[in-house]
């Protein structure tokens, strides 16, 4: 799969279409989820993850998808979700290992989000649910969300590694 890659080091989060590989928009149905699953498996293994890291994308974009789904929108089943998956440079590509990574922007139209309380429960605290934040950060390379025009934004980005390469960057 040939990739664009972006210029700038810093992302726009999703005000450019650089590096644009995928975009979805989709109502907050979580009978769509198994669809979203599929395409976000094909991209990764596209872009050349590994097969463990194709699956930690794919969980940690489900697990947001839900959590959209569930605390944004209280369930309801038509309100708008929008995914853009995007090549992106690591912090210092070429070097140490680090270079392409993909990056995901979703936006949903929830209330505003304290980002403080985006801390998740205790793994010691054995009971059902709660734990898909700690899915996602465990997951992913970088995860950050910030709040601007009336819209929820969360960034993923993951980096592509050598087999049995260690990820030894910093979480956002």
């Amino acid at each position: 799969m040939r990739r664009a890659r972006k210029s700038a080091q810093k992302s726009t989060w999703g005000a450019s279409d650089g590096g644009l590989l995928l975009r979805l928009q989709l109502p907050s149905d979580p009978s769509l989820l198994c669809t979203v699953r599929g395409a976000v498996e094909r991209l990764t293994e596209a872009f050349g993850f590994s097969a463990p890291d194709c699956r930690a994308v794919t969980r940690a974009v489900d697990e947001a998808l839900t959590n959209i789904i569930r605390h944004a929108y209280g369930g309801a089943l038509d309100r708008p979700i929008q995914l853009a998956f995007r090549s992106t440079n690591g912090p210092q590509a070429g070097k140490n290992g680090r270079g392409d990574g993909l990056e995901i922007v979703m936006s949903d139209r929830g209330p505003a989000v304290d980002p403080e309380k985006l801390c998740g429960r205790e793994l010691s605290d054995l009971k059902p649910g709660g734990l898909g934040l700690h899915f996602i950060r465990q997951s992913m390379d970088v995860v950050e969300f910030k709040r601007a025009k009336g819209a929820n934004y969360l960034r993923l980005v993951k980096y592509v590694r050598a087999p049995g390469q260690a990820a030894n960057l910093p979480k956002s």
